[in-house]
């Protein structure tokens, strides 16, 4: 399959966690010039945190986009030249007041690449032990909890948990620690 031929872009909007912008390509199997949108987004990190006793930490929060609670692994952006481990475990340690005694990469995603730019780590911090208190953004309002794997599971399976990037996450470790 050939790429499609980029021949410019239109404009560029700031939405201050993200730009879009509209990029005219033409279809190498139809000659057509089309217009799409992509949403230049910064690369995310997404955290799966076990503590020494093999509980894993959760934040619940308010989802603006759903207008409710979703039930998530700590995440957050990578900032602009920030090493992704290092921003895992920032975020972490932000989130929920948890710091890893080590954190690896289980694998990466794209979130909809459909119309956006930027790629979804996903790291295990294992070894988790709780050093401080939460450090929130303003508009952040989070809730911590600890859940055991067959909860989690469970969870998932109910729908209390949809949140497709977390669920990817899980699959990564299940996959590679072959967790029960």
């Amino acid at each position: 399959m050939q790429p499609w031929e980029f021949l410019e872009s239109e404009s560029r909007r700031d939405y201050g966690i993200f730009f879009t912008r509209i990029d005219q390509l033409k279809s190498p199997r139809t000659g057509h010039v089309l217009r799409r949108v992509v949403v230049e987004a910064p690369h995310w990190v997404n955290v799966v945190a076990r503590t020494e006793d093999g509980q894993y930490v959760l934040v619940r929060q308010i989802r603006h986009g759903i207008g409710a609670p979703s039930l998530e692994i700590p995440a957050g952006m990578v900032e602009p030249g920030e090493d992704p481990a290092l921003a895992a475990a920032r975020e972490l340690v932000e989130e929920t007041g948890y710091e890893p005694r080590t954190i690896r990469l289980l694998g990466q995603v794209y979130p909809n690449p459909a119309f956006q730019s930027n790629t979804c780590f996903i790291y295990l911090a294992d070894g988790c032990r709780l050093v401080r208190e939460v450090s929130l953004d303003e508009g952040e309002d989070i809730q911590v909890e600890l859940w055991s794997w067959s909860s989690l599971l469970a969870a998932v399976r109910s729908g209390e948990i949809q949140h497709a990037l977390m669920i990817a996450a899980l699959f990564y470790l299940r996959d590679q620690l072959e967790v029960d």
